[in-house]
């Protein structure tokens, strides 16, 4: 970094020390004066003069000395995580599941709404609205303390947040989930394909985040892809990378049937709960149950596979053979050094990813290492949510002026 303006632009000279500083202190617990002028490469005293404005404008707090220390410790400085807020929300097919997170991206409250494919247009936007209002009210928030909100949606969406085509969901093409969102919430909303954002969450924080090269499968009740290529998420000319699910050939359209042929279990399905216990949310109706019935006869499956049924194992066979062949056409097209298998059917990795193994030596030149999500449905939420912090970061680069904290919330 260097310290000498070029063409007199002090201020913006101030904001790329600023914006130095900062992004040190968001990738580490805290740190002192001398540490922090050591990593950014600016001499003391302006990192002192910095971190005085930052302090000031509300960005950075000083961490307290700890107890029993001797002498006079160095003061330490930690980046303001909790000075604002985002969401991130997933709108699938069975169900909605919106997350409320600080600046650090850590989830700070949830909600979770049951929905179904079935459900038209209304309902499903009635049922996004309940799912945010729960995680807002789950922390006594309110639509102002959001700084971006990222939505994930099953089908085809273009920039501006509608969706250009959705097969999965009747009525859904056309929605502009995006100006939905930004009705509700007040401001800006990003919206982006469900599997894409599930490629983000990896590579975020998940399986994939060493990797530059990923294929990510979102498996459940639908199966889709997102890719990372280069480190980056690769959306395509026209935002519809992956989709090879659209091909029959791939497998993908038949391999969730399979599953749905089993017999379903005696007796009514478990009753389930959103994360931290939370309930399924209202409106659902019999929607929620016919969700719930769904998600339950297909766990029925993977449970009776692993109890030793053999007809149950013969048909996760079957899954995971079709789930296999556009996997494999992914793998062929893209040479990825991971496959991360996502979604709520990661579970049940005990009975897939080893056989999906075994399927892509038959078809592919060179298998890559497979691994399995530890996010379970919520990493189409989470990739929602860093889709949303991705929107922060760009507006704390681009602004010549950070100012304090709550003048910047107001313009994000």
């Amino acid at each position: 970094m260097t310290e000498t303006p070029s063409g007199g632009d002090l201020s913006r000279l101030r904001q790329l020390n600023s914006l130095a500083v900062l992004g040190e202190l968001r990738s580490a617990p805290a740190m002192t004066l001398t540490e922090l002028s050591r990593r950014t490469g600016l001499s003391r005293a302006s990192t002192e003069d910095v971190v005085r404005e930052l302090l000031d404008n509300g960005w950075l707090a000083e961490v307290p000395a700890a107890a029993g220390m001797v002498g006079r410790p160095a003061r330490r400085f930690r980046f303001r995580a909790d000075a604002g807020r985002v969401l991130g929300v997933d709108i699938g097919g069975h169900k909605i599941l919106a997350l409320v997170a600080d600046l650090d991206g850590t989830v700070l409250h949830s909600a979770r709404v049951a929905v179904a494919p079935a459900m038209g247009r209304k309902e499903r936007l009635a049922a996004l609205d309940g799912a945010v209002a729960g995680a807002l009210a789950g922390g006594g928030l309110t639509t102002g303390d959001l700084w971006a909100t990222g939505v994930a949606t099953t089908g085809l969406v273009d920039g501006a947040g509608r969706v250009m085509l959705s097969e999965a969901l009747p009525e859904w093409t056309g929605v502009d989930v995006g100006a939905h969102l930004r009705r509700l919430v007040g401001g800006p909303a990003l919206v982006e394909n469900d599997s894409k954002l599930a490629a983000l969450a990896e590579s975020w924080c998940g399986a994939a985040r060493y990797a530059k090269d990923v294929v990510v499968i979102l498996a459940g009740l639908r199966t889709g892809a997102g890719l990372i290529i280069d480190g980056k998420l690769h959306r395509g000319f026209g935002n519809a990378a992956g989709e090879i699910g659209a091909l029959p050939a791939s497998g993908w359209i038949r391999a969730q049937e399979h599953l749905r042929a089993w017999p379903p279990q005696a007796g009514p399905a478990p009753e389930r709960t959103g994360p931290s216990g939370q309930g399924q949310g209202r409106g659902a109706g019999a929607h929620a149950d016919t969700a719930v019935d769904q998600e339950a006869a297909a766990e029925a499956v993977f449970e009776a596979a692993r109890a030793g049924d053999r007809k149950a194992a013969a048909v996760v066979r079957r899954y995971v053979r079709d789930v296999a062949v556009g996997t494999a056409a992914l793998v062929l097209t893209l040479d990825p050094e991971l496959v991360v298998i996502g979604g709520g059917f990661s579970r049940s990795a005990d009975l897939i990813a080893e056989p999906l193994r075994r399927e892509l030596d038959r078809w592919c030149i060179r298998t890559p290492e497979v691994r399995i999500s530890e996010f379970g449905d919520e990493g189409v939420a989470l990739g929602a949510l860093r889709l949303a912090l991705d929107h922060v970061d760009r507006q704390l680069r681009e602004r010549h002026e950070l100012g304090g904290v709550e003048h910047f919330s107001r313009r994000v």
